[in-house]
Protein backbone atom coordinates (compact mmCIF):
# COMPACT_ATOMS: atom_id res chain seq x y z
CA UNK A 1 0.00 0.00 0.00
CA UNK A 2 1.44 3.21 -0.81
CA UNK A 3 -0.14 6.82 0.03
CA UNK A 4 -0.25 10.28 -1.32
CA UNK A 5 -0.92 12.98 1.57
CA UNK A 6 -1.54 16.32 0.73
CA UNK A 7 -1.68 19.63 2.55
CA UNK A 8 -2.22 23.07 1.47
CA UNK A 9 -4.49 24.04 3.59
CA UNK A 10 -2.39 26.87 5.62
CA UNK A 11 0.94 28.31 4.66
CA UNK A 12 2.69 25.82 5.73
CA UNK A 13 2.98 23.22 2.64
CA UNK A 14 3.89 19.53 3.28
CA UNK A 15 3.21 15.81 0.89
CA UNK A 16 4.51 13.11 1.66
CA UNK A 17 4.93 9.76 0.70
CA UNK A 18 4.22 6.34 2.97
CA UNK A 19 4.86 2.69 1.34
CA UNK A 20 3.23 0.00 4.37
CA UNK A 21 4.79 1.16 7.38
CA UNK A 22 7.70 3.71 6.53
CA UNK A 23 7.11 7.07 5.55
CA UNK A 24 9.41 7.13 2.12
CA UNK A 25 9.15 10.21 1.39
CA UNK A 26 8.38 14.00 2.88
CA UNK A 27 8.75 17.78 2.05
CA UNK A 28 7.39 20.95 3.92
CA UNK A 29 7.93 24.38 3.79
CA UNK A 30 6.51 27.57 5.49
CA UNK A 31 6.61 30.46 3.27
CA UNK A 32 3.80 32.37 2.17
CA UNK A 33 4.06 31.52 -1.72
CA UNK A 34 1.22 30.28 -3.78
CA UNK A 35 -0.04 26.71 -3.17
CA UNK A 36 -1.53 25.93 -6.88
CA UNK A 37 2.26 27.00 -8.43
CA UNK A 38 4.01 24.28 -5.91
CA UNK A 39 2.48 21.63 -5.21
CA UNK A 40 2.06 19.50 -8.81
CA UNK A 41 6.07 20.17 -9.52
CA UNK A 42 6.48 19.48 -5.72
CA UNK A 43 4.31 15.99 -6.05
CA UNK A 44 6.15 14.89 -9.13
CA UNK A 45 9.54 15.61 -7.50
CA UNK A 46 8.59 13.23 -4.56
CA UNK A 47 7.22 10.53 -6.59
CA UNK A 48 10.39 11.14 -9.15
CA UNK A 49 12.82 10.77 -5.86
CA UNK A 50 11.06 7.71 -4.35
CA UNK A 51 10.90 5.80 -7.31
CA UNK A 52 7.20 5.85 -7.34
CA UNK A 53 4.68 6.32 -10.31
CA UNK A 54 1.42 7.36 -10.36
CA UNK A 55 -0.21 4.31 -10.88
CA UNK A 56 1.71 2.94 -8.20
CA UNK A 57 -0.71 4.91 -5.71
CA UNK A 58 -3.14 3.02 -3.22
CA UNK A 59 -4.68 5.72 -2.14
CA UNK A 60 -4.56 9.81 -1.30
CA UNK A 61 -5.31 11.55 1.58
CA UNK A 62 -6.05 15.59 1.77
CA UNK A 63 -6.65 17.79 4.38
CA UNK A 64 -9.66 19.35 3.99
CA UNK A 65 -9.65 22.11 6.00
CA UNK A 66 -10.03 24.12 7.97
CA UNK A 67 -7.57 27.00 7.16
CA UNK A 68 -7.41 29.55 4.04
CA UNK A 69 -10.04 29.27 1.69
CA UNK A 70 -8.19 29.25 -1.40
CA UNK A 71 -5.78 26.91 0.60
CA UNK A 72 -8.24 24.47 1.00
CA UNK A 73 -10.14 24.35 -2.48
CA UNK A 74 -6.35 24.14 -3.72
CA UNK A 75 -5.53 20.66 -1.84
CA UNK A 76 -8.60 19.40 -2.55
CA UNK A 77 -9.38 19.79 -5.86
CA UNK A 78 -5.73 18.61 -6.65
CA UNK A 79 -6.63 15.77 -4.62
CA UNK A 80 -9.55 14.59 -6.11
CA UNK A 81 -8.44 15.12 -9.78
CA UNK A 82 -5.51 12.75 -9.14
CA UNK A 83 -8.13 10.04 -7.20
CA UNK A 84 -10.62 10.22 -10.16
CA UNK A 85 -8.09 10.33 -12.77
CA UNK A 86 -6.05 7.60 -11.17
CA UNK A 87 -9.51 5.32 -9.84
CA UNK A 88 -8.41 5.59 -5.99
CA UNK A 89 -9.82 6.16 -3.16
CA UNK A 90 -9.43 9.75 -1.30
CA UNK A 91 -10.16 10.02 2.19
CA UNK A 92 -10.17 13.75 3.74
CA UNK A 93 -8.23 14.84 7.03
CA UNK A 94 -9.54 17.66 9.30
CA UNK A 95 -6.19 19.83 8.67
CA UNK A 96 -6.71 20.54 13.00
CA UNK A 97 -6.60 17.07 13.43
CA UNK A 98 -3.54 16.83 11.72
CA UNK A 99 -1.63 19.76 13.16
CA UNK A 100 -2.75 18.02 16.47
CA UNK A 101 -0.33 14.89 15.57
CA UNK A 102 2.55 16.58 16.73
CA UNK A 103 1.33 16.37 20.23
CA UNK A 104 1.62 12.90 20.62
CA UNK A 105 3.50 12.49 23.55
CA UNK A 106 1.50 14.80 25.40
CA UNK A 107 -0.25 13.52 28.62
CA UNK A 108 -2.98 16.32 28.56
CA UNK A 109 -5.03 17.87 25.84
CA UNK A 110 -4.16 19.33 22.60
CA UNK A 111 -5.17 22.77 21.11
CA UNK A 112 -4.42 23.36 17.32
CA UNK A 113 -4.71 26.65 16.19
CA UNK A 114 -4.93 28.02 12.94
CA UNK A 115 -5.88 32.01 13.49
CA UNK A 116 -9.04 33.16 11.86
CA UNK A 117 -8.41 36.82 12.31
CA UNK A 118 -10.29 39.66 14.32
CA UNK A 119 -9.81 37.54 17.35
CA UNK A 120 -10.95 34.47 16.33
CA UNK A 121 -9.30 31.21 15.43
CA UNK A 122 -10.12 27.75 13.73
CA UNK A 123 -9.50 25.04 16.58
CA UNK A 124 -10.34 21.43 18.95
CA UNK A 125 -9.26 19.86 21.24
CA UNK A 126 -7.61 16.73 21.10
CA UNK A 127 -6.03 13.90 23.17
CA UNK A 128 -4.10 10.52 22.25
CA UNK A 129 -5.33 7.22 23.66
CA UNK A 130 -2.51 5.08 23.06
CA UNK A 131 -1.77 5.50 19.54
CA UNK A 132 -4.93 6.90 18.80
CA UNK A 133 -5.78 10.55 17.86
CA UNK A 134 -9.38 11.27 19.34
CA UNK A 135 -11.28 14.38 19.07
CA UNK A 136 -12.50 15.57 22.30
CA UNK A 137 -14.17 18.69 21.15
CA UNK A 138 -15.39 18.99 17.27
CA UNK A 139 -13.60 21.91 15.21
CA UNK A 140 -14.64 24.83 14.80
CA UNK A 141 -14.45 28.64 13.99
CA UNK A 142 -14.62 30.74 17.48
CA UNK A 143 -13.66 33.84 19.31
CA UNK A 144 -9.59 32.94 21.05
CA UNK A 145 -10.90 34.70 24.76
CA UNK A 146 -14.01 32.64 24.72
CA UNK A 147 -12.20 29.54 23.53
CA UNK A 148 -9.05 29.60 26.16
CA UNK A 149 -12.09 30.92 29.19
CA UNK A 150 -14.00 27.45 28.45
CA UNK A 151 -10.78 25.13 28.52
CA UNK A 152 -9.74 26.23 31.66
CA UNK A 153 -12.70 24.85 33.04
CA UNK A 154 -11.03 21.19 31.89
CA UNK A 155 -8.23 21.59 34.79
CA UNK A 156 -6.16 19.45 32.53
CA UNK A 157 -2.90 20.72 30.68
CA UNK A 158 -3.31 22.09 27.69
CA UNK A 159 -0.63 21.89 24.82
CA UNK A 160 -1.09 24.39 22.48
CA UNK A 161 0.02 23.75 18.67
CA UNK A 162 0.34 25.73 15.73
CA UNK A 163 2.63 28.72 14.11
CA UNK A 164 -0.57 30.94 14.80
CA UNK A 165 -0.16 30.36 18.50
CA UNK A 166 2.03 33.38 18.72
CA UNK A 167 -0.26 35.99 17.46
CA UNK A 168 -2.72 34.77 20.71
CA UNK A 169 -0.05 33.65 23.19
CA UNK A 170 -0.41 36.63 25.51
CA UNK A 171 -4.28 35.94 25.94
CA UNK A 172 -3.60 31.99 26.20
CA UNK A 173 -1.48 32.55 28.95
CA UNK A 174 -2.96 35.47 31.22
CA UNK A 175 -6.43 33.36 30.55
CA UNK A 176 -4.75 29.67 31.44
CA UNK A 177 -1.30 30.43 33.41
CA UNK A 178 0.50 27.17 34.11
CA UNK A 179 -2.11 25.51 32.76
CA UNK A 180 -1.19 26.06 29.03
CA UNK A 181 1.78 24.63 27.84
CA UNK A 182 3.28 25.72 24.42
CA UNK A 183 4.47 23.60 21.94
CA UNK A 184 8.44 24.22 20.90
CA UNK A 185 8.60 26.05 17.42
CA UNK A 186 9.48 22.96 15.88
CA UNK A 187 6.20 21.28 16.31
CA UNK A 188 4.27 24.09 14.86
CA UNK A 189 4.21 23.10 11.02
CA UNK A 190 1.93 20.12 11.09
CA UNK A 191 3.18 16.89 9.20
CA UNK A 192 2.03 15.43 6.13
CA UNK A 193 3.48 12.03 7.00
CA UNK A 194 1.11 12.05 10.33
CA UNK A 195 -2.08 13.53 8.10
CA UNK A 196 -1.10 10.00 5.54
CA UNK A 197 -0.94 7.68 9.24
CA UNK A 198 -4.36 9.32 10.27
CA UNK A 199 -6.20 8.97 6.73
CA UNK A 200 -4.85 4.88 6.98
CA UNK A 201 -7.16 4.36 9.97
CA UNK A 202 -10.45 6.03 8.09
CA UNK A 203 -12.55 4.62 6.32
CA UNK A 204 -12.22 4.78 3.11
CA UNK A 205 -14.03 7.49 0.59
CA UNK A 206 -14.45 8.04 -3.83
CA UNK A 207 -13.13 11.77 -4.83
CA UNK A 208 -16.54 12.90 -5.61
CA UNK A 209 -17.32 12.62 -1.90
CA UNK A 210 -14.75 14.88 -0.56
CA UNK A 211 -15.20 18.03 -0.02
CA UNK A 212 -13.64 21.51 1.61
CA UNK A 213 -14.57 22.32 5.26
CA UNK A 214 -14.64 25.93 5.26
CA UNK A 215 -16.38 25.57 9.09
CA UNK A 216 -17.63 29.05 8.35
CA UNK A 217 -18.83 31.33 5.19
CA UNK A 218 -16.06 33.51 3.78
CA UNK A 219 -16.69 37.60 3.77
CA UNK A 220 -17.81 37.96 0.57
CA UNK A 221 -20.59 35.29 0.77
CA UNK A 222 -21.80 36.62 4.21
CA UNK A 223 -22.01 40.56 2.42
CA UNK A 224 -23.69 38.96 -0.31
CA UNK A 225 -26.40 36.55 1.89
CA UNK A 226 -26.91 40.03 3.83
CA UNK A 227 -27.27 42.20 0.75
CA UNK A 228 -30.11 39.53 -0.51
CA UNK A 229 -31.84 39.58 2.42
CA UNK A 230 -31.93 43.73 2.12
CA UNK A 231 -33.19 43.40 -1.34
CA UNK A 232 -36.33 40.98 -0.64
Amino acid sequence: MTILAIDTSNYPFGVSLIQEDKVIGEYITYMKKNHSVRAMPAIEQLLNECGIEPKDLSKIVVANGPGSYTGVRIGVTLAKTLAWSLNIPLIPVSSLATLASSGRYFSGFIVPIFDARRGQVYTGLYEFQGDQLVCVEEDRNIMLEEWVTKLKESNKDLLFVGNDVAIHENIIKEVLGEQAKIAPFVSHNPRPSELAFIGMGLKETTAHEVLPNYIRMAEAEVKWLESQKKSQ
